[in-house]
């Protein structure tokens, strides 16, 4: 038996998940699929309705018969040399996609999680959706690229007991250009921004409702187990969003509340993860409610760091001995 871990070259989660696997006596097998072709090769033989052969990487061979878990973390994608010309590129990249992607996801494996589900997982508006029929507390939310929809629905929350309004990225939240790398974080949005929203027909805008926080909350959902980790803010740009200011946060280990473990349950076997790190802002009345953030490959080793809650351990168990995907 043997695990492949799908990983990028640097990830501190990865490395402590090939230690803790090394612990338990298991064979593991890490490669990044930024490494395909030129470091990794392929030979797979379908035989009696199965793949068969092997996979090399600098890190060894593995024999995909063997192959018994999946940690699909957050591989990169295939990096090719400059040389090549446009077409060239793009004709390795679907090749290699439909080839090498396509005879790993035929294994008879469990997957944490399968490629094909985090990719649906991750757009927001099928979680907020799923997050409704789970039964959870949703923020109010709109998508657009109207300006006259923005001003309806600022404005409705203004009139509605000063409610405030926040906008943030539909996925990444960084924007890469030749000039350099910038980030955009949650803002709020108020009557006095809308003077100007000039470029909103160029895409999709997701803006929602501002709830008033007591604290910030990640789960970390790991096969049958959740954890709870409350994050407090002490700096006034990290209460919006704390990506901004990570020295100003606090954590607690929490526990999550029978009604939100149910709901967050239902969520995640929808969607078809094994695997999710989901973000809830816990109200001033103690409501928590759903703000459309279900990351499949979501970072937990920091909050592992913080409190000492065994999300790596768990994860290895999942991997090793868990029960096969919802």
């Amino acid at each position: 038996m043997s695990i492949l871990i799908l990983a990028e070259t640097l990830d501190p989660c990865a490395d402590l998940m090939v230690r803790a696997l090394v612990e338990r006596a298991v064979v593991v097998h890490r490669m990044d699929t930024s490494w395909f072709p030129w470091q990794v090769s392929l030979d797979a033989r379908l035989c009696d309705g199965r793949w068969g052969g092997t996979l090399r990487s600098p890190h060894g061979v593995t024999r995909l018969e063997d192959i018994k878990s999946v940690w699909y973390r957050s591989p990169a994608a295939f990096v090719l040399p400059v040389e090549l010309s446009a077409g060239e590129q793009q004709h390795i990249r679907i090749e290699g996609k439909f080839g090498l992607g396509g005879v790993l996801l035929s294994l008879p494996v469990r997957w944490v999680n399968r490629p094909d589900l985090s990719a649906t997982a991750c757009y927001k508006p099928v979680q907020l959706v799923a997050a409704v029929r789970a039964g959870l507390t949703v923020a109010d939310t709109l998508i657009t690229n109207t300006g006259r929809a923005v001003h309806n629905f600022v404005a409705h929350h203004a009139r509605d007991g000063g409610g405030q309004v926040v906008t943030k990225m539909l996925a990444s939240n960084s924007i890469t250009e030749t000039t350099g790398r910038s980030v955009a974080f949650t803002r709020s949005v108020g009557l006095n921004d809308l003077a100007d929203l000039t470029g909103i027909e160029s895409t999709t805008h997701l803006f929602q409702q501002r709830v008033p926080k007591a604290f910030d909350c990640r789960v970390v959902s790991i096969g049958k187990n959740l954890f709870g980790f409350a994050i407090f803010a002490d700096s006034e740009v990290s209460k919006l969003d704390f990506r901004r200011d990570y020295q100003a946060l606090r954590y607690d280990q929490i526990e999550v509340p029978a009604e939100v473990a149910a709901g967050i349950t239902a969520l995640v076997t929808e969607l078809g993860l094994l695997y999710a790190a989901i973000d809830f802002v816990v109200d001033t009345d103690g409501r928590w409610v759903f703000i459309g953030d279900v990351n499949p490959g979501g970072q937990y080793g920091w909050l592992e760091a913080a409190t000492g809650a065994p999300l790596t351990d768990t994860l290895a168990d999942l991997l090793t001995h868990g029960e096969g995907n919802r």
